[in-house]
């Protein structure tokens, strides 16, 4: 989830993210908002039409394994939220079809977190959700895919011990080296070079800060020999 376009404040972001680099361009989640993503299928539905462009809610039913209907209504939730807005340049009096109004979401305000804990838990939790359904999509499609993309493909995770500025200043780092790369847009898609895929890139910074610190062993000065 990257993009090559810079802002005034940082590269823009990924699709869904927590207190990054502004982007004039972003959904800036409100209490409002915040309530409206609080389900897993609002924001998957948020993510197609984001992903592959305008469609109708029968389509992005199949793709997701709902029925239209529960599909409809949280479009139109998403609509009434100001995520999603009803193409009127597609389709006809019998069939609506939804575009995305805005490219990235993002979560700014640590303050609005505070005053609305539970909507900010479920919005969060609704997002982790999904990234564990494309995981498990890229898994079950595994055994089929051409070598040269399994050898791409990687899950790994790394256990550091930071500061509170460094894991801020990691996370502007990372987004950096994301920054450098072709970010896939609909309409982009046919200006990539031959050959080029889609490629979904997940990044989680997770303080682990319950963890007891007999974790990390002894202290090596506490447990040292006298010289």
């Amino acid at each position: 989830m990257t993009d090559t376009s810079k802002t005034p404040d940082g590269p823009r972001r990924g699709t869904h993210t927590t207190y990054g680099s502004s982007d004039p361009d972003a959904a800036v989640l409100d209490a409002k908002g915040l309530r409206a993503l609080a389900h897993p299928v609002r924001v998957q539905l948020v993510g197609l039409l984001r992903k592959h462009g305008p469609s109708t809610a029968t389509r992005l039913a199949e793709r997701l394994g709902v029925n239209s209907g529960t599909a409809s209504y949280h479009l139109r939730q998403l609509g009434a939220a100001g995520f999603v807005e009803e193409d009127t340049g597609l389709g006809n009096a019998r069939e609506r079809w939804w575009r995305a109004v805005h490219q990235v979401t993002e979560l700014r305000d640590h303050d609005l977190a505070a005053l609305e804990p539970d909507a900010t838990l479920a919005y969060l939790r609704s997002v982790a959700a999904t990234y564990t359904v494309r995981t498990q999509q890229t898994l079950n499609s595994l055994p089929s895919m051409p070598r040269e993309w399994r050898e791409g493909f990687d899950m790994s995770d790394w256990a550091l011990r930071l500061t509170p500025a460094e894991a801020v200043a990691l996370r502007a780092e990372l987004n950096a080296v994301l920054d450098r790369h072709r970010r896939d847009l609909p309409d982009t898609a046919a200006d990539a070079p031959e050959g080029a895929r889609r490629v979904g890139v997940i990044a989680l910074l997770l303080p682990e800060l319950d963890t007891p610190e007999s974790d990390a062993g002894p202290d090596p000065a506490a447990g040292a020999e006298p010289l």
